[in-house]
């Protein structure tokens, strides 16, 4: 099994019944770990979508001076009024707001898109693969069993 952790190839066949539950059972925790990463990336590339809308629409021209609400929490917001349509306050991670103008905000945002998207291509290769390791995993495991069953259906009627 130490060999199959550094991309050595094992032959299924050679294995138990309890070595290849043990195999299945880490195939089936590492594509729900891949699974469970796909769709976060997901999700962060709509907000980073969001974000482009947002910057398109909401800091138009028409809006300054317009009343708006500002969040200070996910539950809380300000009456407050666009000051700048020009320039907005950009999320760069971990807390840190850089100003940007709405421009270089959007070219930011898309920079994010794009490379989540890349991300995205990648972890479906890699779950591809897994998965389709599973199903052979499962195969192999599904022929054993078959198998067991059959010669211990054949040795208790031999003993009759």
């Amino acid at each position: 099994m130490a060999g199959a952790e550094k991309g050595q190839q094992i032959d299924l066949s050679s294995l138990s019944a309890q070595q290849l539950s043990q195999v299945k059972k880490q195939l089936d925790d590492e594509v729900q770990h891949l699974t469970n990463s796909y769709q976060s990336l997901k999700r962060a590339q709509a907000k980073f979508r969001e974000c482009i809308a947002n910057v398109k629409s909401g800091v138009a021209g028409s809006a300054k001076d317009k009343p708006i609400l500002v969040p200070l929490t996910s539950s809380l917001y300000v009456p407050g009024k666009l000051a700048d349509t020009e320039h907005v306050l950009v999320d760069v991670g971990t807390g840190f707001y850089v100003e940007k103008t709405t421009a270089d905000a959007e070219k930011f945002y898309n920079g994010k898109v794009e490379e989540l998207g890349s991300n995205i291509k990648e972890l479906e290769n890699i779950a591809n693969g897994k998965a389709q390791n599973l199903r052979m995993v499962e195969e192999v495991l599904r022929q054993k069993m078959t198998a067991g069953q059959q010669q211990g259906g054949q040795g208790s009627a031999s003993a009759t």
